[in-house]
């Protein structure tokens, strides 16, 4: 069982950056690909981007270029830098993640394939 918080939500103006935090604990953490999706007000649960074991990311081509993923192993830690922020990031901001023991350099995409959840962090992009 893996336990995540996710945290660093709040109103920021169009342009601006947030860097968004999840906590993992209850697992080995190394072994977990780690996911970051969002949902808007009545819309469906996207994919934001996925962080492997490796390092390596995959990135929705809305936020490609302007988000930026990271891990630390030994903190138990991923991390959603978001730069140039705009209206249409508004949504709450979810973490998953997924026992990858078997895959080191790939991370889903599809919601699907995760199997822990964080609470959600509410960011709202607004002048």
């Amino acid at each position: 069982q893996v336990q995540l918080v996710e945290s660093g939500g709040r109103l920021v103006q169009p342009g601006g950056s947030l860097r968004l935090s999840c906590a993992a604990s209850g697992r080995t953490f190394s072994n977990y690909a780690m996911g970051w999706f969002r949902q808007a007000p009545g819309k469906e649960r996207e994919f934001v981007g996925s962080i492997a074991r490796s390092g390596g990311t995959i990135y929705a081509g809305s936020v490609k270029g302007r988000f930026t993923i990271g891990r630390d192993n030994m903190k138990g830690m991923v991390y959603l830098q978001m730069n140039s922020l705009k209206p249409e990031d508004t949504a709450v901001y979810y973490c998953a993640a997924v026992d990858y023991s078997d895959e080191y350099y790939t991370s889903p995409v599809s919601s699907r394939e995760y199997d822990y959840w964080g609470q959600g962090t509410q960011v709202t992009v607004s002048s």
